[in-house]
């Protein structure tokens, strides 16, 4: 049994009904997008998101209604933001297959995108699940302001750490954030324990960014990630903006130089990521991303010791020492 099969064992009745509820959530009298949303479905990554919600709802109680209309929005929502982002990206695979925009193209992959966060927001409204809505409202403004202020950041090549942890905070940590908060929300109204799962997505949300950053510095065949891909694309990560900030003027205008450069070698990719290792930016990353585990499993500590408490546990761990 894998890890991930291991953390979804306290929920896993509850992860099976869901599949079939999430599947239903798609289904559209348009022949076209169920030809769409059915290979989507065939290849669906390890729903960690409706996981957490689910996790997070069993913490506090009892699944119920409330607790699927939060996992399907969440699994609508995110599903869309892939599909955007890779018309945006220009991005042909996703989790090793052709993406949507690689075989429908972007015209198609954007309207999909459009319903299938429609058809979330129609869930949540139908089962006047109002509060739920504006946990995910909020973080879908969160999201979208965090992508573009790194887009922002990016053509000035000028981020800080503290607007580096703006950025995946918002882009990154608040819809995990939104998952653990709204599973809570789904069996109880105490603000205090929302705000503490809240909370605890938050930093399992940005630790989570940072091991994907520092997937450019540990190239392995598994990562599934392109090589050098956070390079390719002018992203000032943690790793690179910590191995930046211990170099001299001189140095660090060559490296932003090489950075910038439209055409790049191998050798190019090579020697920035050879300076960051140099200015041990990965361990500083990794230093960060421990921090922010360990606050996690603070706030967990702070519930009742059980099967689903351990779970969480677990999946803070897999995190960040997922090898993908």
């Amino acid at each position: 049994m894998s890890q991930i099969d291991k953390i979804k064992q306290p929920v896993k009745e509850e992860l099976d009904r869901f599949n079939k509820v999430f599947a239903e959530s798609m289904h559209s009298k348009v022949p076209l997008i169920n030809i769409i949303t059915n290979y989507i479905l065939r290849r669906k990554g390890k729903q960690i998101r409706p996981l957490l919600i689910f996790l997070s709802a069993k913490l506090n109680g009892t699944p119920g209604s409330s607790t699927y209309t939060a996992a399907s929005l969440a699994e609508l929502l995110h599903t869309a933001t892939l599909i955007h982002d890779d018309v945006v990206d220009e991005s042909y695979e996703r989790r090793g297959f052709l993406s949507i925009n690689a075989i429908w193209k972007s015209k198609i992959s954007v309207l999909l995108g459009d319903f299938l966060l429609s058809r979330g927001l129609i869930i949540a409204v139908e089962n006047e699940e109002y509060d739920i809505l504006r946990i995910f409202t909020d973080a879908v403004k969160e999201m979208s302001e965090g992508e573009l202020y790194q887009i922002q950041k990016v053509r000035k090549l000028n981020i800080r750490e503290d607007e580096y942890f703006d950025i995946i905070r918002k882009k990154t940590a608040t819809l995990l954030a939104a998952c653990s908060s709204s599973g809570a929300r789904s069996v109880t109204q105490d603000k205090s324990v929302i705000k503490k799962m809240f909370d605890f997505g938050i930093n399992i949300g940005i630790a989570f960014q940072i091991k994907d950053d520092l997937f450019d510095y540990e190239q392995t065949s598994l990562t599934g990630k392109p090589k050098w891909n956070d390079i390719q694309e002018k992203k000032l990560t943690l790793p690179l903006i910590a191995a930046l900030e211990k170099s001299g003027n001189s140095e660090r205008k060559e490296i932003i130089r090489l950075i910038n450069k439209k055409s790049k070698k191998n050798k190019t990719y090579q020697k920035i990521v050879d300076f960051v290792k140099i200015n041990r930016g990965p361990e500083y990353a990794r230093e960060k991303m421990y921090f922010y585990r360990d606050q996690a499993l603070i706030l967990l500590s702070e519930f009742p010791p059980s099967n689903t408490r351990i779970a969480l546990e677990m999946l803070v761990n897999y995190i960040v020492e997922r090898k993908k």
